[in-house]
């Protein structure tokens, strides 16, 4: 029962790492342009 004093803060400080790392990207506008890449991909520019 004593790890558990130690394991809930550990999950609480990576799940907050991994949040922050998530609006950290909303905010630099990773997800913008889903399908460009995508798109990009099949374009042939050797012209």
């Amino acid at each position: 029962m004593n790890h558990v004093i130690f394991l809930i803060p550990i999950a609480l400080f990576l799940g907050g790492i991994g949040l922050g790392a998530f609006i950290w990207s909303l905010r630099n506008n990773q997800y913008d342009d889903l399908e460009g890449a995508a798109h990009r991909i099949l374009d042939d520019d050797d012209a």
